[in-house]
């Protein structure tokens, strides 16, 4: 951000994805612009600049020039979109009474189409509540098609008029659920197409092919090659004029243009002096496989800001540093630009890996798994392309059915949330987190520092409908039966043996991952495939059973391939999943886990055709086996679920609750640290969605209490003001006190004791209406720089705290969401009558945690808040205590606008 910007439009600036897949960048328009903006206004068209001004103006005198480019960021912004150093667009707004600002848009004639009027609106609309500003309103001429639909499109509630031939429009900027649909549909599409330039490039360049063995750009040119790529291939080499049997050219300069996709392996010096020639071939995307960047040390961390600013300026989108490149086995494209020896064949699983070294070892299971791949991306630093990208290119990708990712890092979890979330719902997702602990950050990745509790990333993912699994030995065991096998039904396992230990040891481990087990059928070691078929066929046809576990070991040898036959076909003819266990077929040295296809020209000994073999996936233990299906089964049933609809609790006003925070907020900084708010600010944000917090008066003396008592309403709660004083045994609580006689002698005896030794000067202790009896919850709040908001439940006493049994989950929430919020807790039986207790109302706790995860959601200035105690009682419930901590935020990454990480 440039200095001459105030500190609170640093978020304004940022890289964004166009419609059709190209980069650009978004920032404040400075008074330096004053050139550039000229430049964009000669270049349009007499009718583009007719229908931006309602009047012919050729030039932009001096005067618009300084009115244009000099703004203060508060009632006049102005935005402006570029690409390299030329604006292609510019958007604006002037406040012109409280709380509703002019708003226009003039986008260069030649970028017309690209989306750059829509990501213009979405930024200004962000930068205006910033502001306080909830409404835009603009003239338009009835012939600007192009404008009105920009605004028409955008989901936002807007009302047209007309007056004197001009098209009045007024938009409320509130976001909506229509709004943020059309947000992420942009987005969506925006980045798949940026994936799919990438993936599906005509023609590619190769920089940094040597002759010597070894190199590394030599070895990406072969493979290239070998790969029978469809496309033009190019490579430079300042001496050579064939390398690996390709034509070469002397300079950058003298490949024919344009190219889709550049290839860079040249020491880490070099690479962004290249990555500046590449601009003027038009280069769509960039593969930069050289390491010496961020991971090494400052000087390297420098160098990749650099290559991500030049990369992002020209356009293109970057996959690296340190990348292990990218494959398309697409026929059409046949795209090997990697380092991989063996690529697998063309499939349907899109696998994605951060680790560059571990790219080679992922790719190579995959292919003695038998499994084929659609496409590979290895992002190496993920400077710029993620997970995030090629799950919104997968989604769309007909090609891929399985998706399975490989991160050390996690730089945008809301975001990640989001995408997987909507992917999920059609295609299934498998993701190995590696580190020790969630939040493991390898060098080289830029991620945020963060405050969430570990378990934060486990609950994201399952909230999200991933199967989230230990190493990558397991993502290809459950790709592997999602790629061959339908979805079970249920979570009714039957097992099928030929061994009474293997039976045993199946059913076992069914048991253990929460699957309901069937008697298993056990059939003779020495049974053949008749007796074999016969007893796969009664567990397969069984109505109670969903998904199958045959292990099958052979009492000499080899296991019959009549018998694997038997099995192929008897699953493949009643639609349910199986996963086998074949011990003889894992010898010798194979892979131990695999897919074993079928083979063709199945008949019977009378020559009748026999049903369709299918491709099974084959484990070496029975334990393995059933962790697979086990992930697969708990997938399945995410899915069949309804997803919910976000949760709008009645009754909530988000304009006071910002406007409140923005008041108590007034003049500080981000750098300060947060502001503890008084209980009568904390009741008052709290009013503003719904919930109200019980009334507590501090007393220091007998009198005051009675007199306390009396306001609040008898029964009374006595409680000291230090809250770890309030545990069993330590004195500092009196419940259920019902005259002013019981109340004075408890009074006096805490403020003589340990529990009237805080509160301020005096001792001092707190009086409350007694609540009706129940279970006691806490609810938390934290806005967490990586994460964003965070919200969490579990139920009060020492128990959450000493055995961490909490539950948390990433607003927005559905409803589908919050009932899972208190459900997954272990402790969630006692909510609903545990051992003859009375249930309480858990609607009425649902309830609460909607409205305090829309507060959350709402408000990033929400530093962190707590609700406890929160007592649920048989009917309703009371908020006795709440603590509110407020601070400026410093930017959502994922916050209602279409941003590339930076």
């Amino acid at each position: 951000m440039s200095p001459t910007h105030p500190a609170w439009t640093r978020a304004w600036e940022a890289d964004v994805v166009l419609r059709d897949g190209g980069a650009a960048h978004i920032r404040p328009i400075l008074p330096a612009d004053a050139d550039a903006l000229q430049a964009f206004h000669v270049a349009q068209s007499p009718r583009s600049t007719y229908l931006r001004f309602f009047a012919p103006m050729p030039r932009l005198s001096p005067r618009d020039l300084a009115r244009f480019t000099t703004v203060d960021h508060h009632d006049r912004v102005a935005l402006v979109v570029l690409v390299g150093e030329a604006i292609i667009g510019v958007g604006r707004y002037d406040r012109v009474a409280d709380g509703v600002a002019e708003v226009a848009f003039n986008v260069s004639d030649a970028h017309q189409g690209r989306g750059v009027g829509s990501v213009l609106l979405e930024h200004l609309v962000v930068a205006a509540r910033e502001q306080g500003l909830t409404r835009f309103v603009a003239e338009v001429l009835p012939e600007n098609r192009k404008m009105l639909d920009v605004f028409a499109e955008a989901g936002f509630a807007t009302t047209r008029a007309v007056e004197d031939g001009v098209v009045m429009l007024t938009v409320d900027i509130t976001p909506t659920d229509r709004s943020r649909e059309v947000m992420e549909a942009r987005e969506h599409r925006a980045e798949s197409e940026s994936l799919r330039r990438l993936l599906h490039p005509r023609s590619v360049v190769v920089v940094g092919a040597g002759r010597r063995p070894g190199s590394v750009g030599g070895r990406l040119l072969a493979d290239l090659v070998g790969g029978d790529f469809a496309g033009a291939v190019h490579v430079v080499h300042p001496e050579a004029d064939v390398v690996r049997g390709v034509p070469a050219v002397r300079s950058l300069a003298d490949v024919p243009g344009p190219v889709d996709l550049a290839v860079v392996a040249v020491p880490a010096g070099s690479v962004n002096g290249v990555v500046a020639e590449l601009a003027q071939l038009d280069v769509r995307g960039l593969v930069v496989v050289s390491s010496g960047f961020a991971e090494v040390d400052e000087a390297g961390l420098a160098r990749q800001r650099e290559l991500l600013r030049l990369a992002r300026v020209h356009g293109m989108r970057l996959v690296g540093p340190t990348s292990f490149g990218i494959i398309n086995t697409d026929p059409e494209v046949r795209l090997n630009a990697s380092l991989a020896p063996v690529v697998p064949p063309p499939g349907g699983l899109g696998l994605f890996s951060q680790s560059g070294a571990l790219g080679v070892a992922v790719l190579d299971a995959a292919n003695r798994r038998g499994l084929g791949v659609s496409t590979f991306v290895s992002a190496g630093n993920r400077a710029d392309v993620s997970g995030n990208d090629c799950m919104q290119y997968w989604q769309d990708d007909p090609a891929t059915t399985v998706v399975g990712l490989y991160l050390e890092s996690v730089g945008n979890p809301r975001k990640f949330s989001r995408v997987a979330r909507g992917l999920a719902r059609s295609k299934p997702v498998v993701v190995v987190k590696s580190g020790v602990s969630s939040f493991t950050v390898p060098p080289g990745h830029a991620v945020r520092e963060t405050r969430a509790p570990r378990e934060a990333l486990d609950a994201m993912l399952r909230q999200a409908g991933v199967i989230r699994v230990d190493n990558v030995h397991q993502l290809f065991d459950v790709a592997q039966l999602l790629q061959t096998q339908p979805l079970p039904a249920g979570e009714r396992v039957g097992v099928v043996a030929n061994s009474g230990a293997l039976a045993a040891l199946a059913a076992e481990a069914a048991v253990s991952w929460g699957l309901d087990v069937a008697d298993p059928v056990v059939v003779a070691p020495e049974a053949d495939a008749s007796e074999v078929r016969g007893a796969l066929e009664r567990v397969f046809t069984d109505p109670d059973v969903d998904v199958v576990v045959a292990c099958l070991i052979p009492p000499v040898a080899e296991v019959d391939q009549e018998v694997v036959t038997a099995l192929q076909e008897v699953a493949a003819a009643a639609g349910k999943p199986c996963a086998a266990c074949l011990v003889a077929l894992v010898g010798g040295g194979a892979e131990p886990t695999r897919t074993l296809h079928p083979t063709a020209g199945h008949e019977d000994d009378d020559g009748a055709p026999r049903p369709p073999a299918a491709a099974l996936p084959v484990y070496t233990t029975p334990e393995d086996a059933v962790r697979s299906l086990a992930a697969v089964v708990r997938y399945a049933a995410w899915r069949r679920r309804d997803p919910g609809a976000r949760v709008a609790p009645a009754g909530t006003d988000a304009r006071a609750a910002r406007a409140l925070v923005e008041s108590l907020l007034a003049g500080r900084t981000p750098d300060d640290p947060p502001l503890r708010l008084e209980q009568e600010e904390v009741s008052a944000l709290l009013a503003c969605y719904g919930v109200q917090l019980w009334p507590v008066v501090t007393v220091r003396s007998a009198d005051e209490a009675v007199r306390a008592a009396d306001r609040v309403g008898w029964p009374v709660v006595v409680k000291a003001t230090e809250r770890h004083l309030r545990h069993p045994g330590l004195g500092g609580v009196r419940l259920d006190v019902t005259d002013a006689r019981e109340l004075r002698a408890h009074v006096e005896a805490m403020l003589a004791g340990p529990a009237g030794s805080g509160g301020g000067p005096a001792p001092a202790l707190l009086v409350q209406a007694m609540a009706p009896s129940g279970i006691s919850v806490l609810v938390r709040t934290l806005e967490d720089p990586l994460f964003g908001p965070l919200v969490s439940f579990g139920l009060a006493g020492d128990t959450t705290v000493l055995l961490g049994d909490v539950s948390h989950r990433i607003p927005p929430l559905t409803d589908v969401d919050v009932v899972d919020l208190v459900r997954t807790l272990r402790a969630a039986p006692r909510l609903f009558g545990y051992m003859g207790t009375p249930a309480v109302d858990v609607g009425a706790l649902e309830d609460l945690l909607a409205r305090i995860s829309v507060m959350a959601d709402d408000l990033p200035e929400v530093f962190s808040s707590e609700l406890s105690p929160v007592q649920v009682a048989e009917r309703g419930l009371a908020v006795l205590g709440a603590q509110v901590e407020l601070a400026v935020p410093v930017g959502r990454s994922d916050a209602g606008r279409r941003v590339l990480p930076a």
